[in-house]
């Protein structure tokens, strides 16, 4: 897979998140969020399963006996820190505004190189930084954050970047070691819609009721986010190291912004568009000044 392959991965991975924020927030009105997070991945692994039969059925098992242990290792720590991820976002949307949500989740962006430096001794590229700079500005500016009270509940969703930051970090060492996006998405999906079962079961009051009437937003945000993205997701980072994949994937903000002005009707103040050009100058700066790096050294 090349470069540029990966790279429209990310992008439409990033895409598909944005646009599916609006469902994950309206998805709770009569079900709890671990319910909605059971349900919704849940549907994310029918989604991908079929495909990971057919294009990969030839190679799981030779795949997985490259280190069996290694990959159940994977499956559960990335299972885990999805789980806890998505499920501490959707809790957080109780207890905070959407402005809120968004600013603080991008955190994850300056936390991902932080971990891989200090607990994985991986050097990062200078540009990595002042790229992570113009992401949190961006989203500043994108989230009216400037016009948000802090909350209790805002500490949530930092914890929730902690999360993802790891997720994240963790898919970067799981393709470096297997080649089963497909099946390993699907699994993926299937851990979390388990954790978030069993914890709903002791937690919340299921009907089957109240789910139908939240299906709309449960496939959409399943089928889309919960199976097609996170899969994409493992795609791209198959040739982007995690710390640029963090900054890529902030765009999720500046797609949700543009779906918002689409669909909802939304208007894009000056603002907002100043928070869209300094996440894309980010993501830009993160992608271009390494490769610049390598063509000058090619050419020496």
């Amino acid at each position: 897979m090349s470069k540029i392959a990966s790279l429209f991965s990310a992008l439409l991975c990033t895409f598909i998140w944005g646009t599916t924020f609006i469902a994950q927030d309206t998805g709770m009105d009569k079900i709890g969020p671990l319910t909605f997070n059971g349900a919704r991945f849940f549907i994310g692994f029918l989604s991908i399963i079929p495909f990971a039969i057919i294009f990969e059925r030839k190679k799981i098992i030779s795949q997985i006996n490259i280190n069996r242990k290694l990959f159940y290792q994977f499956l559960f720590w990335i299972g885990l820190f999805l789980f806890l991820g998505t499920y501490v976002q959707q809790a957080a949307l109780l207890y905070t505004d959407v402005a809120n949500a968004a600013f603080f989740t991008v955190f994850y962006v300056p936390m991902v190189p932080i971990i891989l430096y200090l607990f994985f001794k991986k050097s990062i590229h200078w540009s990595i930084w002042p790229s992570v700079f113009f992401c949190v500005l961006g989203v500043y500016f994108l989230s009216d954050f400037t016009n948000a009270t802090v909350r209790l509940g805002d500490s949530l969703v930092i914890l929730c970047a902690i999360f993802w930051s790891l997720h994240i970090i963790f898919i970067g060492k799981f393709i470096k070691n297997f080649n089963l996006p497909l099946f390993f998405g699907s699994l993926q999906a299937l851990v979390v819609a388990i954790f978030s079962s069993i914890f709903a079961i002791c937690f919340e009051t299921i009907t089957l009721a109240n789910i139908l009437n939240e299906s709309v937003s449960i496939l959409y945000a399943g089928a889309m986010s919960g199976g097609i993205a996170f899969t994409l997701q493992i795609y791209a980072q198959k040739n982007i190291s995690p710390a640029p994949s963090a900054i890529i994937f902030s765009l999720e903000s500046v797609f949700a912004a543009i779906a918002a002005w689409l669909i909802l009707n939304q208007v894009l103040d000056t603002d907002n568009i100043a928070g869209c050009v300094l996440i894309l100058a980010g993501v830009i700066i993160s992608q271009i000044l390494p490769e610049l790096k390598k063509t000058n050294y090619k050419l020496k």
